[in-house]
């Protein structure tokens, strides 16, 4: 079947587009990648370019890409973070219909094949220790040794049978391949393939003690699953010879191959499960999903949509070299996504009172107000206005300073769809705060023209005290201070930003926005990008800033 190939945009895609043709190593194949997460935390931004690459790549060329947890270690794996994966996945667009796969399935597969290398010489048993396999592992110069790498084929059989049956305490054995310990690729100096671990794992209980290391599993497991294309990150480029080592050696279906791309690195953040884990433990943030971690779900919290992620994954391009991405990037791809989608409504975050002492008392009018002034397709929405509003804090000035054009006394603004207010005075409390912002309305300027043509520099937004919520709103800033908190001779954790959550109580809500619920997303007019938190209720509504107005991203010239 001839396939109409994608225009190829990365070397990746050259590879893979190679490989299928006439004469390639998969000619005539579908292609066939993989994404293989370990369970054992979420999955944060930096995985998501890898299964943006797993599935899109197989996507681009008409093939299929499998979801396989990498469940060879079972000290910290959970079938929490399983179901955590799969729910982010999905989120995200990606679906793998019914191959989905644990590496625990081919663990008997594993052991067959860690025998086979055996009999064929190519294994043996080494009890040498972790400190004396450091102490032996030698350096650019001299070469590794083991006392253990001549044993006769029979005894390292029958010790690793006697591994398998739990007769030895973890660390007193180690399977080894025999390669090359004179090899400039540490990695092919005798790596270890098989460690024991006396631990219950999550999916085969207490069937072994012995498991598998990961050079050793990961390419079997590829091979059984007849994957075509191995796609990996470029800590795995100096492990290549290893992978192709095993799948040469064992008795296995097929012959995948491995391909490496950089890693993703974003500014101010760290991407290492294990600091993600203790930021969680130690009660720095909420939990995995708090709005300010990189973990899809803590973004998804947020207020990020899949596509402002697929799309940034997408233009970051993928590349051989490792480089840092600005957070700004990732924040101006939602802005992008958003500016398109959301709804446009009013909030007053740090209200004052604002008096229209001409308004008659007790009386209330509504107004149409358009969504989107983009986009008439998504319709209008009632306000009321009365004489009672709530405005910032911000938009009122006692005095003029440089170019302010908001409210200060004697100057007029126009209330956003409703009328041109002028600021009369203001009342003060007897700490000299202001309380309350006086204006008087023309009412001739029903929809904010003035009926005789003056112009009005400035628009401010407003809700109206009789028929607005109270909500808690949450803004969130970097988690950390420092652009590079992973770098070298630093502590991450002395690099937190303790001001990266501000809460804000008694903002002031349009009436509309009680009910909504996640994943809606709005723009409070002159205030940013919102969506409603997990918890929020009627009764207490809670939105949380996805990302402010202002784009601070400078695309390089």
């Amino acid at each position: 079947m001839k396939i109409d190939m994608p225009e190829i945009k990365n070397f990746i895609e050259a590879f893979v587009e190679e490989d299928i043709a006439a004469g390639g190593q998969f000619e005539g194949m579908q292609v066939h990648t993989r994404f293989p997460p370990e369970p054992n935390g979420y999955l944060h931004i930096g995985h998501c370019k890898a299964l943006c690459i797993d599935f899109g790549t197989a996507e681009k060329f008409g093939g299929i890409c499998n979801l396989r947890m990498d469940d060879t270690n079972p000290t910290k794996e959970d079938t929490e973070y399983v179901e955590a994966i799969k729910e982010d996945i999905h989120w995200l667009g990606f679906d793998w219909d019914d191959r989905f796969f644990y590496a625990s399935q081919y663990f008997d597969k594993m052991y067959e094949c860690a025998e086979e290398l055996i009999k064929k010489g190519l294994a043996y048993v080494c009890e040498l220790t972790a400190e004396q396999m450091r102490e032996y592992r030698g350096d650019l110069t001299t070469p590794a040794r083991s006392p253990f790498r001549d044993r006769p084929i029979e005894e390292s059989l029958d010790l690793f049978r006697r591994m398998r049956a739990g007769e030895f305490p973890n660390g007193a054995m180690t399977l080894r391949a025999k390669i090359d310990l004179a090899s400039g690729n540490f990695n092919m100096r005798d790596p270890a393939i098989y460690r024991i671990n006396h631990m219950p794992h999550h999916a085969t209980g207490n069937k072994w003690c012995i498991y598998p290391m990961y050079d050793f599993a990961h390419p079997i497991e590829d091979a059984m699953e007849c994957i075509t294309h191995s796609l990996c990150s470029l800590e795995f480029e100096a492990h290549r010879p290893l992978y192709n080592w095993v799948v040469e050696h064992c008795d296995l279906p097929s012959k995948p191959r491995q391909i490496e791309f950089a890693r993703l690195g974003i500014n101010y953040t760290v991407m290492s499960k294990r600091k993600l884990r203790l930021l969680v433990e130690e009660g720095r943030v909420s939990g995995w999903d708090d709005p300010r971690m990189p973990t899809l779900c803590g973004l998804r919290r947020r207020g990020y949509t899949p596509k402002s992620i697929r799309n940034f994954c997408e233009r970051i391009g993928v590349a051989k070299a490792a480089s840092t991405v600005e957070y700004a990037f990732l924040e101006h791809c939602l802005r992008e996504d958003l500016n398109e989608t959301a709804s446009r409504v009013m909030a007053v975050l740090k209200p004052i009172r604002l008096t229209v002492t001409n308004y008659p008392e007790g009386h209330s009018e509504i107004f149409q107000v358009e969504n989107h002034p983009n986009y008439p397709e998504m319709g209008t929405r009632e306000i009321t206005f009365s004489r009672d509003l709530w405005i910032e804090a911000d938009d009122f000035m006692e005095e003029k300073v440089g170019k302010f054009f908001r409210l200060f006394p004697g100057n007029e603004v126009r209330l956003k769809g409703a009328y041109v207010v002028k600021c009369t005075g203001f009342n003060k409390d007897e700490n000299g705060n202001i309380t309350e912002v006086l204006c008087e309305y023309d009412p001739n300027s029903r929809g904010g023209d003035p009926a005789d043509g003056r112009k009005v520099k400035s628009t401010i937004h407003w809700v109206d005290a009789h028929t607005c919520a109270d909500a808690e709103v949450r803004l969130y800033s970097n988690l950390f201070t420092d652009p590079d908190p992973d770098g070298a001779d630093k502590n991450f954790l002395d690099c937190l930003n303790p001001e990266s959550l501000e809460i804000l109580t008694g903002c002031k809500v349009e009436a509309c926005l009680i009910d909504t619920k996640a994943p809606a997303a709005f723009q409070f007019m002159r205030l940013g990008y919102f969506c409603p938190d997990k918890d929020s209720t009627a009764q207490r509504p809670i939105f949380n800033r996805s990302v402010s107005l202002k784009d601070s991203y400078k695309p390089a010239q």
